[in-house]
């Protein structure tokens, strides 16, 4: 399977403003690909959720190959995913969210499993109703509407909920015992329900933030100097350590990565904006 991706040769669909859950974001992909290819999934602040609606889907993790719809935590080190022709719908959940609709947390940050061990007996039945929709806008309802239905049944504490929000919000570059401070918690007490509850502790939740910043600077061709001084980090070696411990590659690799190249245009709502 090549890794030369061509997003030239697939067709990308997002949801207008009307069709939105707060934390998930989608987008529609139609593959028109000459040949089978596959792409490095890169680490970023959302669970993804890939679901195959033509069974033309095959994702490799650490060289073990499967096929279907699958989910990739927040830290998908040597994750793979690609394809042919087909289609399929891809949808990002913040750890906030995913805690609540998914049944395995475990999966919260590096693993990755098959929509099914993650969404239980439902995910067969959205699979269904997703391959029987006539359009993306319906794709996008049916979606929308799954996730709202089990969005009662678990949710997470409002201080971690907040502490997640925050983090992201100011792309890593806060101090854990501070917000700790801002919850009226205890350090102790925010990093073990913190990790309880979104599978991934504090001190990495922001690592993972800064890191998505310094991924789309990259991306933007500006120099790892500059991004790790624009990123929040002290300097271009702390830059190139962090980038390795959570993409598992280089800066260089990071911004060549195709699985950014797309975020423009398949995310132009989304968390990464």
């Amino acid at each position: 399977m090549s890794s030369d991706w061509a997003w030239a040769d697939v067709d990308v669909a997002v949801p207008d403003r009307s069709v939105q859950l707060p934390g998930v974001s989608m987008a529609g992909f139609r593959q028109r690909l000459r040949t089978p290819v596959e792409i490095a999934m890169v680490a970023h602040p959302a669970i993804t959720l890939i679901v195959d609606l033509s069974d033309g889907i095959v994702y490799d993790v650490a060289g073990c190959r499967r096929r279907g719809s699958f989910v990739a935590g927040l830290l998908p080190v040597d994750a793979k995913a690609g394809g042919w022709r087909g289609e399929c719908l891809q949808i990002r959940l913040s750890p906030v969210v995913a805690a609540a609709v998914l049944d395995a947390s475990t999966e919260l940050t590096g693993g990755v499993a098959t929509l099914k061990e993650v969404w239980g007996r439902d995910a067969e039945r959205l699979e269904d109703r997703l391959r029987g929709a006539a359009s993306w806008e319906e794709r996008f309802a049916v979606a929308v509407d799954a996730i709202g239905r089990r969005l009662g049944d678990r949710s997470v504490d409002p201080e971690i909920a907040y502490g997640w929000r925050r983090m992201v919000a100011s792309r890593g570059r806060i101090r854990v015992r501070g917000l700790a401070d801002e919850v009226g918690w205890s350090r102790k007490r925010l990093w073990s329900r913190f990790r309880h509850q979104l599978g991934i502790s504090p001190k990495r939740a922001v690592q993972l933030a800064r890191f998505d910043r310094a991924a789309h600077l990259l991306a933007a061709g500006h120099a790892a100097a500059s991004v790790a001084t624009r990123s929040g980090y002290v300097d271009q070696s702390h830059l190139n350590r962090e980038v390795k411990a959570i993409a598992g590659v280089t800066p260089i690799a990071v911004a060549t990565a195709p699985w950014l190249a797309i975020d423009k245009v398949a995310w132009p709502t989304g968390p990464r904006a």
